[in-house]
Order: C-alpha cells, then structure tokens, then sequence
C-alpha cells in the first residue's frame, strides 16, 4: 500500500514477534495466508489467563464497558478493525505531568532529583523507562521500592494533572473521531499503550476519554512495546471483542516511530499523527501506511482505516 499524507488544521518471552515464539505474528516469505491465521488465533489465545485476571480487576473498579462496546455476533467477521490507540501524544497531552509524576516519585523513593533526564520516555513503556532509571543511578533491579514505584507514581500523577502545563488537553479531532467510530460495526476500539493500565486510567478518566475504552494491552503487561500487540488482540478477544483472523485488520495510531515499529513487527496497519514529539516526514520515513498532521478531520481518518 503507497504512503499516504492527509493534510488536517496545522496544529503542528513467548509474546516476541518475529522471533518464533508463539504470539509472533511477523511472517517469512513463503509462508502461506493460512498459516498466518493459524498462527494469528494462536497469539489471540496466548494470554487469556491474564486477561481474565485483568476482567475481573476492572469489575472491582465497577469499570464496565457500555453495551455499544460488545458488537453484534454477525458483525464479528474479517472485516472487522481492531483500532489500538496509543495516549499521549496521540488521544491526549498532559502538560508534562506524566514526566513529572514519575521524577517526583524516583525521588520520593530513591531521594535521586531530575532521575529521568537523558531517558527517552516517548513511545516507550513505563516499565522499560524506570528500568533504564534505575540503571542509570545504580538501584539494583530486585530492591524492594521499585515495586513501590507505580503506587507512588500515581499519586503524584493524579495531583500533576490538575496543574497546567504546555499544549495540555485532548488532541485535535480525537473525542469527535472516537464519538463516530463508536457506534460502528465495523471496527473495536481497544488500547495500546506504554502506559501502566492504572496510569492509563487516571490520564483518560481525567480527559473523559476512558469511557470509549472497553481494554487493551499496557506498559506493566510487557517492558516490551513490540509484545503489546498480541497481548492486546488477546485482551479484546476475551473482553467480549471480535476474533480478529487476519493481522492486517488491525491498525495501530500513534504518533511515534515507536508505535509505527509495533505495527510492523506484528504485521498490522500503521496510522501515524503527527501531534506528539515527532513530524509528518519523520512518522513517513518509520514507515507508517498514513500520516495525518492531526485526527480533526474524522471523514479522512475513517477512510483511511477502511481502506486498511
């Protein structure tokens, strides 16, 4: 499929892939379309168990998906998107205060200031970000206060959210685009994000975007973006979600190279926007099927997922 740029309002372990283990969905030249799909619904099965698991947190939390969420049996076919949606930079920017939640509470726990400079955060996962942090300033992997991390992290996040901060809000176009594919038949929204799930929730909940969300795959499920993938496709399966048979049905948007290469490694459809840290030429250069300058054109954006 040729690369395509959409001109929007100027805003300016077994789960690898491509490895052989048994969630990857990257192929070799010569394997056959069947055997893609054989080894697609073996990925979509590989983590039920954590799926489940995860299913009944979200009923403690009284996290229930609405009805629209769960598509009509006959809809549940080939021609149905999964659309996995990146957070920050793509659906959303907090001003900074992911960044400064996760220094305050590095040093909170370790009494180590500014931990995090010189770590790339975007479009990597929180769980990889604090390893390199701990490396970085000779905490050893197994001490106790990194398991204390997230709790300690979220609190500070939950206070860092109510303080203003640079190009803070929902991204252009995202809350009318997730308003029309919604109700559609033919595609499932779903997450795919570095984030923790807890970290994920308090960010969407605060911008009232939690709600078009049913589940998805997280930072603290793999340090590995690349593993979200079959983990995701997992998750949606066993929340109610279709089947998805064919890898090319499901498209990611992001707005990284990072999410770009997720996309790839696991044979599915990259949409990139340019709203986070990184250009329309760049997103274009990390291969992305369509670059959008931003999501405020909804009828391009839905077109573009159709033609996928």
């Amino acid at each position: 499929m040729p690369k395509e740029t959409f001109g929007c309002r100027q805003v300016r372990s077994s789960d690898s892939f491509g490895t052989g283990g048994s969630d990857s969905f990257a192929t070799t030249a010569g394997r056959s379309g069947s055997s893609i799909a054989v080894r697609w619904r073996a990925a979509s099965t590989s983590s039920t168990k954590d799926s489940a698991s995860a299913s009944k947190r979200n009923r403690r939390r009284k996290v229930r998906a609405p009805e629209t969420f769960a598509p009509k049996p006959e809809t549940l076919s080939v021609a149905t998107r999964l659309v996995l949606f990146d957070i920050d930079g793509t659906l959303v920017l907090t001003g900074g205060a992911g960044a400064r939640a996760m220094a305050l509470a590095f040093e909170e726990l370790f009494a180590v200031p500014d931990a995090f400079r010189g770590i790339p955060m975007p479009g990597r996962t929180d769980a990889l970000i604090l390893s390199d942090a701990a490396v970085k300033h000779g905490i050893a992997s197994d001490a106790s206060d990194l398991a204390r991390f997230p709790d300690v992290y979220l609190r500070h996040l939950a206070s860092e959210l109510e303080k203003p901060g640079p190009r803070k809000g929902v991204m252009p176009g995202v809350r009318a685009l997730l308003d029309a594919l919604l109700p559609r038949d033919d595609v499932y929204l779903a997450l795919l994000t570095g984030n923790y799930e807890a970290a994920a929730r308090v960010k969407l909940q605060y911008f009232d975007l939690w709600r078009y969300f049913p589940c998805g795959a997280f930072g603290d499920h793999a340090p590995d973006r690349n593993a979200l993938l079959a983990k995701a496709v997992a998750r949606v399966l066993a929340c109610g979600g279709p089947r998805v048979d064919r890898p090319d049905r499901v498209v990611v948007i992001g707005d990284t190279p990072l999410d770009i290469a997720c996309a790839a490694a696991g044979s599915a459809r990259a949409i990139a926007v340019a709203t986070g840290s990184h250009g329309v030429g760049e997103l274009r250069a990390a291969g992305a099927d369509v670059v959008f300058e931003d999501l405020s054109n909804t009828a391009d954006v839905i077109a573009a997922i159709q033609k996928m």
